[in-house]
């Protein structure tokens, strides 16, 4: 008995039982189904099926086929697919998956369109695009705050290098932000997440609003810049910065902590981490005392940062107690607490904006360079520029459909 295989494409209004009325007509027919995969855009459905069958019944099951879409009033059309077509599409299976993923605060045609071309640049096929976040309003454009859509891609690029540096450069020219990651059990089961605490999860340096209140806030500012631009070593800028708040009363320390400025999406970020059972750390070059803080009300699971001295008059010292939490310590604590949580390296995040994480961010599965520095984003591999924190989120997978109360924040 000869067999063949035909690929049916079905278009239309969607409604409720139109793919269990087209498998209903194979199953009577004992096709054997080779793939299927169906989209919907604004209640279009786009179905296709492509099965195997006897020749004695295929001209049969077209018929009624044919005879049920016209009935549901959809349209279908049939393809033969040769055996070797299929010999070597099927072949392709093996190869190597990405997925890249596109957020912005809107994207439009040009920008899908420049990162398409890349994408053929480099030789890779797109299996699917899907959109991550929720549908825009037309009639309230204000509740439009985030755009996101995942191409899945099959193949390997011709110059993987060369194209992470096109990405970045078009996110750069036109103001969208990239992740290029593989498609592995990985990036699917992805346990531990580290955070720079200082111009990421809150909006200021917390040095710098000490040293405001120190009367010193210019000084250290150009020092915390010069640090942050890589042009000087974050050890010998820490101390020097520290030695500048000598006097200021510890109790400064409680105000500036109850008004600290969260960035804009953390509260949904961790909000949905914790809910998925993430741990959570924040590694900062800033103070324990603001980063107990948002252990507390982020239900943060380790904190490293660094103690100031304080003396018997409840004043600054001007000094530090312990070791310095500088950019290659906050690498060294992400693998200590990966091994302590038995996580694999591969399962890590790392998110942080100034040149001390640039260690922390290499040494992460997936190192993210938020609202960073220059020279920050131009060494990192992923970077968000363009919305909240919880542009996170979509880097990891997560659609604002499956989020529930979490994703309405």
């Amino acid at each position: 008995m000869a067999y063949e295989q035909i690929l049916v494409r079905i278009t239309g209004k969607d409604r409720i039982g139109l793919t269990a009325s087209i498998t209903e007509i194979l199953a009577r027919y004992d096709a054997q189904i080779l793939d299927i995969g169906q989209a919907d855009i604004h209640s279009t459905l786009s179905l296709g099926i492509l099965f195997r069958i006897d020749d004695q019944h295929s001209g049969q099951v077209m018929k009624e086929l044919l005879f049920k879409t016209t009935e549901l009033g959809v349209q279908v059309g049939f393809e033969p697919v040769p055996d070797d077509d299929y010999e070597e599409w099927a072949s392709r299976q093996g190869r190597k998956r990405y997925i890249l993923t596109m957020i912005g605060r809107s994207l439009s045609a040009a920008q899908i369109g420049a990162a398409a071309k890349v994408i053929a640049e480099q030789g890779l096929d797109i299996d699917s695009i899907k959109r991550l976040t929720g549908r825009l309003s037309i009639a309230h454009p204000e509740r439009n705050t985030r755009s996101c859509i995942e191409f899945s891609l099959r193949g390997i690029p011709k110059d993987k290098e060369e194209m992470q540096t096109r990405l970045m450069r078009l996110s750069s020219e036109m103001g969208m932000d990239f992740s290029l990651q593989r498609d592995d059990m990985y990036r699917r089961m992805r346990r531990l997440i580290c955070f720079d605490m200082d111009s990421t999860l809150i909006q200021t340096e917390c040095i710098d609003e000490l040293a405001d209140r120190a009367g010193v806030g210019a000084e250290v500012r150009a020092i915390t810049e010069s640090a942050m631009r890589g042009e000087i070593d974050f050890k010998e800028s820490f101390t020097r910065r520290v030695a500048l708040l000598k006097g200021l009363d510890v109790s400064v320390m409680q105000d500036i902590a109850e008004h600290l400025p969260i960035t804009e999406g953390a509260d949904r970020l961790m909000s949905v981490l914790k809910t998925c059972g993430y741990k959570i750390a924040i590694l900062s070059g800033g103070f324990t005392y603001f980063g107990e803080y948002l252990r507390q009300r982020f239900g943060v699971d380790y904190v490293y940062a660094n103690e100031l001295e304080i003396g018997e008059d409840g004043k600054l010292t001007g000094r530090y107690v312990g070791e310095i939490v500088d950019g290659h310590r906050k690498a060294d604590l992400l693998k200590l607490i990966a091994q302590t949580e038995r996580v694999n390296l591969a399962q890590t995040i790392a998110v942080g904006d100034g040149a001390n994480d640039l260690p922390m961010l290499g040494a992460a599965g997936l190192g993210i360079a938020f609202h960073a520095k220059p020279r920050v984003v131009a060494n990192a591999k992923q970077s968000i520029n363009t919305i909240g924190l919880d542009g996170v989120l979509y880097f990891l997978g997560f659609k604002d459909s499956n989020l529930g109360e979490q994703g309405r924040m």
